[in-house]
């Protein structure tokens, strides 16, 4: 039997990019390009090798996002997932991760899974939670923030490096896995599974599909709400130290002001 991955990503702005709030206290995406979630390259990375190892492997990449989250998809893809699925639908405007997290597992459920991997965070709300809040929604085990991951005999396995210690983990199939960035620099896409990529199936569902009320979420099924925004202040122009002979004592006075040394 086929081992079924689904591989969670997240289509984020782009850090890089100028961002702004919208009036309603929202990312305003017009305002600035997209991407795949760079964290979530990762997942892609491992899902793939993981299905590398097995007699006989799929790859569902899922996200939930407007029309251009497509992008993410096709990235990931491109890097050699088999199909996709994109959960798209004006009430999810707003949604926040407590919305994302069930609106992702409704569709998990959907599609069929094994196993499912996430990022250890996405780039953008940095909250790290969904994992957990998808394997309570989905009611099988999660193994979180693994830096190594394999699957053996329906048994997820793999290590968490902490400060002081690595743990070994394992848990029965079906589970929720999160990977981190230690876990292994993911692959660029080539040309080859660029031009794949473009033939591969992309299913698009919204909230009937998922039999989700609007009033679950978006703004008004939120749990969480931003009070206010202030842009940050233009940064300052930066202390410059000039070697003239007296360079090193100058940057040793500097640092130890900051309280760097």
């Amino acid at each position: 039997m086929s081992l079924r991955i689904v591989v969670c990503v997240k289509y984020v702005p782009d850090a890089t990019g100028d961002r702004h709030f919208a009036d309603d206290l929202t990312v305003d995406r017009d305002d600035v390009d997209g991407l795949l979630s760079e964290l979530d390259e990762y997942a892609v990375e491992q899902a793939l090798q993981i299905a590398d190892e097995a007699d006989d492997a799929e790859i569902t990449v899922l996200t939930v996002g407007p029309e251009d989250a497509k992008d993410a998809l096709r990235k990931a893809l491109s890097m050699g997932a088999d199909k996709a699925v994109h959960v798209e639908d004006d009430d999810l405007h707003g949604t926040d991760v407590m919305g994302s997290s069930l609106v992702l597992a409704k569709a998990i459920e959907k599609t069929g899974y094994d196993l499912v991997v996430c990022g250890m965070a996405s780039t953008d709300g940095t909250m790290g939670v969904l994992p957990a809040l998808l394997s309570e929604r989905l009611g099988v085990p999660q193994v979180t923030l693994l830096s190594e991951v394999s699957v053996e005999a329906g048994v997820v396995k793999g290590r968490r490096d902490g400060d002081a210690a690595s743990e070994a983990l394992e848990a029965a199939l079906p589970a929720v896995v999160s990977v981190t960035d230690q876990s292994g620099e993911a692959r660029y896409p080539s040309f080859k599974g660029i031009m794949a990529a473009k033939k591969k199936p992309v299913e698009s569902w919204d909230l009937e599909d998922l039999e989700i009320e609007a009033g679950e979420v978006g703004l008004e099924g939120a749990w969480t709400k931003v009070d206010s925004a202030t842009e940050r202040p233009a940064r300052s122009a930066g202390t410059i130290v000039k070697d003239e002979g007296e360079g090193g004592r100058q940057l040793a006075e500097f640092l130890a002001g900051q309280k760097f040394i």
